[in-house]
Parts: C-alpha cells; structure tokens; sequence
C-alpha cells in the first residue's frame, strides 16, 4: 500500500496516476509518435504521462512544461525514483505559455486536462504560442469537455465518470465545457488546422482533438 503522504501528488492531479499516464503514452504511440520526435507536455504536472514519454524518447526529446513548481519538483522525485536522469528531461514552470523561451521546435505537443481549465482567452494564447513552436505538420493533441448543444448553450453539463460520480461542466467557470466549432473559430486565419477525434477512452468523459500546422 502505497503513502498517501509520499504519493500526494498523485491525487493533486485528480488521481489515476498510473492508468491516466499509461493512456496518455499509448494513445500519442499510437498517433506516430517515435523515439526521434521532441515532445512538448503541456501541464505535465507530476509526470504521470511523463515517466513514460522520458523513458521511450531519444536523450533530451521530452520538454514538460507546468505553472505548480510543487508537481514538477515531485515529478522529478518520479524521474529519479524510475532512473530516468540520464534521459535529461526539460521541465520548466511556465505559467503564460512562452513556449518560444525553450528555444526548441517541436513534432508532437500533448495538453491532457489543460483546457478543462482554462478560459477561452487563455485558450487561445496557448494556441498561438503553440503555433510558433511546433515543426509543419506537428501535431498538438488536447482534450476538452465537450459541449453538444452548441456554443449559445450556456448551462452546465453532466459528464458521466467511470471512477466516481458523475462530472459537472460549466460555460463560465472551471471546469469549462466547450463546443468544437469554437476551436474551429480559433484556428482561422492561423496555420492550425484542427480536428475532431472524439473518445479515446477517457474515463471521465474529457474528448480530444487535434491542431496540425500545415
């Protein structure tokens, strides 16, 4: 039995540490991602998805970016623990998404439970500073709260979870639901082409998409 004292970061990120990391991996794995390719990890907290990426990708390849110095200083507590030094992670605190300060372009960039808490604003700012940063035809996957009712739709939602009680989202607080063509509205005029991907097993109903520079 693990120390909820030791391990507290794992529930700060909402918990299913392992099987949430675990998904994360296999899903980008399954999307293309190779051993050569620079990986950015937008709110990588503790690195749950992290140990796995640092592990699989060549030396220096995985830059994980997150605003909680406190989750970064444990994930490094994690890269340790799993011998992972000398793969040399980046892991930077971040809280404005100045991507371009890491000097460093990237193929793939993963944001797992990072728009579910954002406003659109910063949505967008995280957008476009992606949009500097990721190589022509790199690819950004995120995953969001869906919003079916379309965006003049301004109650809140019931997610269904496969851990616990169901999930409520809102249009104007966090946790923030948003409909798809929003992100669609986002894109024009930008070299982001984004689209939709749906379920990919999430267990808290979170569905995901992905932004492609062309």
């Amino acid at each position: 039995m693990e120390n909820n004292n030791t391990y507290w970061y794992r529930d700060a990120v909402g918990g299913l540490w392992e099987e949430m990391g675990k998904l994360q991996f296999e899903f980008l794995v399954e999307k293309g991602l190779s051993p050569q390719d620079f990986l950015l990890d937008i709110g990588c907290g503790s690195l749950r998805g992290g140990i796995h990426f640092i592990q699989y990708l060549e030396h220096r390849h995985y830059f994980g970016i997150d605003k909680s110095k406190e989750l970064l200083d444990a994930g490094m507590i994690e890269i340790q623990n799993n011998n992972l030094i000398h793969k040399n992670p980046t892991l930077v605190q971040m809280e404005n998404f100045e991507f371009q300060n890491l000097n460093q372009k990237f193929d793939y960039t993963l944001a797992q439970s990072v728009f579910t808490h954002l406003t659109l604003n910063d949505i967008i700012k995280c957008l476009m500073n992606v949009e500097k940063v990721i190589n022509q035809g790199g690819k950004f996957y995120s995953t969001f709260f869906e919003n079916k009712k379309g965006k003049f739709y301004l109650e809140a939602l019931v997610h269904p979870r496969s851990d616990g009680p169901d999930l409520t989202t809102y249009f104007n607080q966090d946790p923030y639901h948003y409909d798809f063509e929003t992100f669609e509205w986002i894109c024009e005029g930008t070299s982001l082409k984004v689209k939709y991907i749906g379920d990919w097993n999430h267990p808290r109903d979170q569905k995901v998409m992905v932004f492609t520079k062309v």
